[in-house]
């Protein structure tokens, strides 16, 4: 193909893709008119990101504050239920130990009711103290959280 040959294809070529197009401006004069409006929602968009990260963190934080609440509650009511149990076992020892020293059913009686006692006794007093237990580890893991959303409300107001 000759010069005279690759001028005459480029031009028609370039009439083809002219005719195609049914405004008269250039096609690159679209984005300029619409890349005010881009950029904008971008730079929206990235703010945006930014506050969802920042509110990630601040999330992340109080969920590990309050996990890091609940462990230590849960591990110090293992420990008391631990406790209780060695308790009642040694109660549970010492009743048996009395039980076999017991020369008449009378007496079998008195023990086997003064250890009944010592048991309700032993039992409400060891409920009130898990219950207490359980409401101190209850509101130690829901501090963080209601400040958090304290603190997300003074903001939002």
């Amino acid at each position: 193909m000759n010069e005279a040959n690759t001028n005459v294809a480029n031009a028609n070529s370039k009439v083809a893709t002219n005719d195609k197009r049914p405004f008269d401006s250039p096609f690159f004069a679209v984005p300029g008119i619409l890349g005010g409006i881009a950029e904008r929602n971008l730079t929206r968009a990235r703010e945006n990101i930014e506050k969802m990260t920042l509110a990630s963190g601040a999330v992340t934080d109080v969920l590990r504050e309050a996990y890091s609440s609940n462990a230590k509650g849960s591990a110090n009511y293992a420990a008391k239920i631990v406790e209780f149990s060695v308790a009642n076992t040694s109660s549970a020892f010492d009743f048996l130990s009395h039980l076999m020293g017991a020369k008449s059913p009378s007496e079998i009686m008195q023990l086997a009711a003064a250890q009944g006692c010592r048991n309700f006794q032993a039992t409400a007093a060891q409920s009130r103290e898990l219950w207490e237990l359980t409401r101190k580890v209850a509101s130690e893991t829901a501090d963080p959280v209601k400040k958090s959303f304290a603190s997300a409300l003074q903001k939002a107001a």
